[in-house]
């Protein structure tokens, strides 16, 4: 449902460019929270001077590591690779209910 409201909100706000990126981002983002945490979480897709905001808040105060290392034969554990090399910055918000993980990305290739 959250690529899916992605795909729509970024195409209806007249934003076509990367919206595959974005997509793969937002299912990265949820997956690692119902896989991890096993909750909801709130998705914020914000657009502010040609860079995307992709935000994804859950109720778990446990950081991520976005700085692992994945060996072969493990599974999982790729995603936040996959989004670095989408040339995303990608930042950890965290709260008293738990934390944010932000993703900002140019909209325009290249």
């Amino acid at each position: 449902m959250a690529r899916h409201i992605t795909e729509r909100w970024l195409k209806s706000a007249d934003r076509p460019d990367r919206i595959a990126d974005a997509v793969l981002i937002v299912s990265e983002l949820v997956t690692n929270v119902v896989r991890h945490t096993h909750d909801s979480c709130l998705l914020t897709l914000t657009v502010q001077g040609g860079q995307l905001d992709i935000a994804v808040a859950d109720h778990s105060e446990e950081l991520p590591d976005l700085h692992a290392r994945v060996g072969a034969g493990d599974h999982g554990g790729f995603g936040m690779e996959i989004v670095g090399r989408l040339g995303a910055q990608v930042r950890v918000v965290p709260s008293l209910a738990g934390k944010t993980v932000h993703v900002l990305l140019w909209l325009e290739a290249g």
